[in-house]
């Protein structure tokens, strides 16, 4: 697959994001991701996820939600990162830009939240469900994102380590509040960060299939 990558500055609000955009020839869809706790679009976990995505076909945003002095300030207070107005309000003035600017064409959009990026995700889901068409959770806080749980549209999974019980059961309260179709699925033998051995890649397996489900749906059979 022949994929095309830039970094571009991205406006939302009054922050400038730096950002990596892969482009495929004629993307199936193009997926934003929203990074976890004291994270950054470098992280190990989404760009090996990125990966995945691109080799099926899928456009990918890597974006650094926090500018570099807010980071300073987070490394120290961690405060910001728990801050999902904030970072909400990142991911939606992202998908302003994308659908404005068009770096994917028309390809439907999708999200993909890690940590607490997962809450920022689903309620930037919720502020534009007429530009959000998915959205894949990995061992995520969607209970962060409160009353904007019952106004998400797009279809929502959450997958989940199996042996970060305490998440599961965050999960299963958030999915329980999802109003649009949603599934829980738990990859076993997993911790919260997915280190185990094929465990990452189950997760980047599972997330491609959704996008494409949604992103792409295939025509009926006549």
């Amino acid at each position: 697959m022949d994929v095309q990558g830039s970094e571009v500055t991205i406006p939302a609000g009054s922050a400038n994001l730096s950002a990596d955009l892969l482009v495929p020839t004629e993307p199936a869809g193009v997926v934003l991701f929203a990074h976890g706790s004291g994270s950054s679009r470098h992280s190990p976990r989404n760009t090996a996820v990125a990966r995945t995505l691109t080799d099926g076909g899928l456009g990918c945003v890597l974006v650094d939600l926090l500018t570099p002095a807010e980071d300073e300030v987070d490394a120290v207070t961690a405060e910001l990162r728990f801050d999902i107005g904030l970072l909400a309000g990142r991911l939606a003035g992202i998908v302003d830009w994308l659908a404005a600017e068009r770096p994917f064409g028309t390809a439907r959009l999708g999200l993909f939240g890690a940590s607490t990026g997962a809450a920022a995700a689903l309620v930037a889901a919720a502020q534009r469900p007429d530009q959000v068409s998915a959205v894949v959770s990995r061992g995520g806080r969607p209970d962060l994102a409160g009353t904007a749980l019952g106004q998400v549209r797009a279809p929502t999974l959450l997958l989940v380590g199996g042996l970060d019980e305490q998440v599961i059961s965050l999960n299963q309260h958030a999915l329980d509040q999802l109003s649009a179709p949603a599934d829980l699925r738990v990859i076993p033998g997993a911790s919260h960060l997915f280190e185990e051995p094929g465990t990452l890649d189950q997760v980047a397996a599972a997330a491609a299939a959704w996008f494409h489900d949604h992103l792409h749906p295939q025509p009926a059979p006549a």
